[in-house]
């Protein structure tokens, strides 16, 4: 008989929601944390999270509180699924409740604002008695909550961690790889978003197929690059994490940033379009440290500049295109197997 786990998803929004539905479905004793006490109650009562998932029913067997320490006492697999801004400090109320050796994983596709920091070092920093993995890949919490075919990674030097996650998870409808580049994974997930971004203001402006492609692809090649010379594994680019994560941001209005690029393309202000969305798009804040931190490595990224001009000078996204079309660098793939 499988192990049924005790387990903590903190933060519910759509993807925690999600992920905490699918462990319920699979017998697991699932805790959801939430700050809205309102929301909390509808979970416990309705089994439905209205503001999130409004149309699809939860198991009933999936509980929800607004207790932090109530909700992770006595876990031993704990999922984060909060914003990456408030991530290290909802880690460090949790390492003060948790056992030595809990698994944690964080499922945020986000950098911590001071050091450049990826959420598996700020969990690892605020929680050194803990595992940590990390999950990333192709994930729309809508198609996950509609039971359609999907995939994910978990990543973790911990090979035992990555078969319990992929054990916790696995059901007809989503499949979870594992690997071993935690980096490569993790940047995979932050950085598609500043380029999803893009690719939902080219939407707008009825760009065309070829130039979207273009766009995609380049995007790929830029993120890699970046992420390589920061330590990372090319070929973890080719998988789910990568590319996988980066078509579906880059190509459907369920995603967020996708979402902001749209109304960008459309006129709208910043400020306006995030307050509409009433979720955190993490490429937005993603986009001023990944081009601060690649004038700092000397990393040629024309698309983070581009889309940085765009947003905070008047540029538009035909400019951008057109500083591809005579900047770019003439190779096409810059790492082969040799």
């Amino acid at each position: 008989m499988t192990q049924r786990h005790q387990i903590a998803v903190l933060g519910g929004g759509s993807f925690g929601t999600a992920i905490a539905n699918i462990m319920a479905d699979n017998n697991h004793e699932v805790c959801l944390w939430l700050r809205n006490q309102q929301r909390a109650d509808e979970i416990n009562r309705d089994h439905i999270n209205s503001a999130y998932l409004p149309d699809y029913p939860l198991n009933p067997a999936l509980r929800a509180s607004t207790d932090l320490v109530e909700s992770v006492t006595g876990c031993d697999i704990v999922f984060m699924a909060v914003p990456s801004s408030s991530s290290r400090e909802v880690a460090a109320e949790v390492s003060q409740h948790i056992n030595n050796n809990v698994i944690v994983v964080s499922t945020t596709k986000g950098i911590e604002h001071d050091g450049f920091k990826l959420m598996s070092e700020v969990l690892a920093e605020e929680m050194p008695q803990a595992r940590i993995g990390v999950l990333s890949g192709p994930n729309l919490a809508k198609e996950i909550a509609a039971k359609q075919i999907t995939a994910t990674v978990v990543a973790s030097k911990d090979e035992d961690l990555n078969e319990i996650v992929q054990a916790l998870l696995h059901c007809g409808n989503f499949r979870v790889y594992a690997s071993s580049d935690v980096l490569g994974v993790e940047l995979g997930g932050a950085l598609k978003n500043v380029y999803a971004i893009i690719a939902g203001m080219a939407a707008a402006l009825g760009i065309g197929q070829n130039t979207i492609s273009m766009l995609m692809t380049r995007s790929l090649a830029e993120m890699s690059r970046f992420a390589v010379q920061k330590g990372a594994d090319p070929m973890t680019f080719l998988g789910l994490s990568g590319v996988g994560d980066l078509i579906a941001t880059c190509s459907s209005p369920l995603s967020r940033n996708y979402r902001v690029g749209y109304e960008l393309g459309h006129g709208k202000n910043l400020d306006e379009i995030v307050t509409e969305l009433g979720q955190v798009a993490e490429g937005v804040n993603t986009l001023k440290l990944l081009k601060q931190q690649a004038e700092e490595l000397g990393i040629y990224m024309p698309l983070v500049n581009g889309l940085y001009d765009i947003i905070y000078t008047p540029k538009s996204i035909n400019d951008v295109v057109g500083t591809l079309m005579f900047a770019e660098q003439s190779r096409d793939v810059e790492f082969a197997v040799k």
